[in-house]
């Protein structure tokens, strides 16, 4: 087992990871950007180190920090969380130059299925079914005719990315090269690699995910799949485990082609399968997430299995201790990912939370970072929190988890609550029929705004203006006149809905992937 383990994260997952490190008596060092010295994980840690600005390109995705720092502390092992660099090859390779232990997958293996061409290419070597498209990258001059042998609507996706990033679909001919050129620009901005590919758009599907983990001595399970069909802007909202989308055979055949793409390249650490299932059942790979996902959680609690301590003990190269046939799930779990956004506009939000309040209680979990003071800034992933929440049964953990949300307040940022009261009182969620686009048309109840409610905007700035604190006291004292409904003090952000993914590409130049 490891000695010491660097945390090259922030946020909730660097606080989850600290977690287990204390479960495992493993002394954790976390690191911080100048803008995150208050930060939760630093607190948590065993050590606290700075490594740069407040840019993640000074901070968090600087290499040449990290490894001097974990080189100077004696660390013998590095878990990159998600994002920053978890799934970055190059920053893979230099730590196992150093004899420091990556905890995750090979970088061989992180380069193969980053690529979005290859990894397509590697699922039909293993057999694994893929959805109709082009065999490589798209060329301009071919574009048109080979859009019209896959037939339209057609899908452009950046080879290189993930999380949404680069992604448009074209409807016909006259759409298609202005999709193109929109791809293209965000792929390279982004990731540095204008290289896109065309699949067949397959509207009113379901995203399913299977979680697998995997050892350096040929052992590969599933911890079965997640439904993460709830998306804004191809960004996972809400995830539940089991579905009720699929059949049993159904649900045997994905964790069976899961299984099997993981043998066919090895793969050692947590990772996760995802699938396309069509209105007609067919299932479809779609892509593969090296590294830990968002919502692990909801899988831990209906399995009781800690993937983040098999992944710290497979990257230790032990043995996986648990085989497929001992591996059992019970209930029902649900996971709600709140960001600082307006609910009606799913506009960025930014601002300091003057006062937080969570849900607690019996099958109620909260991964989170948030304390008063928190600032929400423009700087890294906006995630705020996630709500987790497991019941006897599907119904139970529905109603659960609108308690739990009715319970939840961050008063000095609007957030999304209002939107996922909306999707858990959807017939379609309650149906279980739901598909990536329910939240095109979703239409939020009025009575549910008082969970995020707008309030006079404080400007804090200048040689006269109020202090930090005073705000704070104002914000509180105009919280009790509301009887506890939830203040936004804004700031300027200057983030624009067309460009938010591009906003957020610290968390995705890992790829250089709430």
């Amino acid at each position: 087992m490891f000695n010491k383990i660097l945390i090259a994260n922030r946020g909730e997952i660097a606080c989850r990871i600290i977690a287990t490190c204390k479960k495992l008596g493993i002394p954790s060092l976390a690191v911080y950007s100048s803008a995150d010295k208050d930060a939760l994980h630093t607190r948590l840690a065993d050590e606290a180190f700075e490594i740069g600005g407040a840019e993640a390109s000074q901070s968090y995705l600087n290499q040449e920090s990290l490894l001097k720092l974990a080189v100077a502390q004696g660390v013998d092992a590095i878990h990159p969380g998600y994002g920053f660099l978890s799934e970055n090859s190059e920053f893979v390779e230099r730590c196992e130059q150093l004899g420091i232990s990556f905890i995750g997958p090979t970088a061989s293996v992180i380069e193969q299925m980053g690529n979005k061409i290859k990894a397509r290419q590697i699922a039909i070597e293993a057999g694994v079914p893929v959805i109709p498209g082009s065999e490589g990258a798209v060329q301009d001059n071919a574009a048109t005719q080979l859009a019209e042998h896959i037939g339209f609507p057609i899908m452009v996706k950046a080879s290189g990315g993930g999380g949404g990033i680069g992604m448009s679909v074209a409807n016909d001919i006259d759409e298609l090269h202005e999709a193109l050129r929109k791809s293209r620009s965000l792929a390279q901005s982004s990731f540095g690699n204008a290289e896109v590919y065309f699949e067949k758009y397959l509207p009113s599907s379901a995203h399913i995910e299977v979680q697998i983990l995997g050892d350096s001595h040929g052992n590969a399970i599933h911890l079965f799949e997640r439904d993460c069909s709830v998306q804004r802007r191809n960004q996972k909202v809400v995830e539940e485990t089991p579905t009720l989308k699929l059949t049993q055979n159904l649900r045997e055949d994905i964790l069976s082609a899961a299984l099997t793409l993981a043998n066919h390249i090895g793969y050692r650490g947590a990772g996760t399968v995802e699938f396309i299932v069509d209105s007609y059942q067919n299932f479809y790979f779609l892509e593969m997430n090296t590294r830990l996902q968002v919502e692990h959680a909801i899988t831990e609690m209906i399995t009781g299995i800690d993937i983040v301590e098999y992944q710290i003990r497979v990257a230790a190269n032990e043995v996986l201790d648990v085989s497929q046939e001992n591996i059992n799930r019970h209930g029902h779990s649900i996971e709600c990912r709140i960001y600082p956004e307006d609910p009606h506009s799913m506009m960025p939000q930014a601002g300091i939370l003057s006062s937080v309040n969570l849900p607690k209680g019996n099958g109620v979990r909260v991964d989170h970072a948030l304390f008063p003071g928190y600032e929400v800034s423009s700087h890294y992933e906006p995630l705020m929190a996630k709500i987790i929440v497991w019941g006897k049964n599907r119904d139970e953990a529905i109603h659960k988890m609108r308690s739990a949300l009715e319970d939840t307040s961050t008063v000095g940022v609007v957030n999304n609550i209002p939107l996922i009261l909306a999707v858990l009182r959807n017939q379609e969620f309650i149906l279980g029929t739901y598909h990536t686009k329910m939240l095109d048309s979703l239409k939020i109840d009025e009575r549910w705004n008082r969970f995020s409610i707008p309030g006079t905007p404080i400007t804090v700035s200048g040689p006269n203006a109020l202090n930090q604190n005073m705000a704070r006291a104002i914000i509180s004292a105009l919280r009790d006149l509301k009887k506890n409904e939830a203040i936004n003090t804004p700031k300027a952000s200057g983030w624009k809905h067309e460009t938010r993914s591009m906003q957020f590409r610290s968390r995705e130049i890992e790829r250089s992937k709430w």
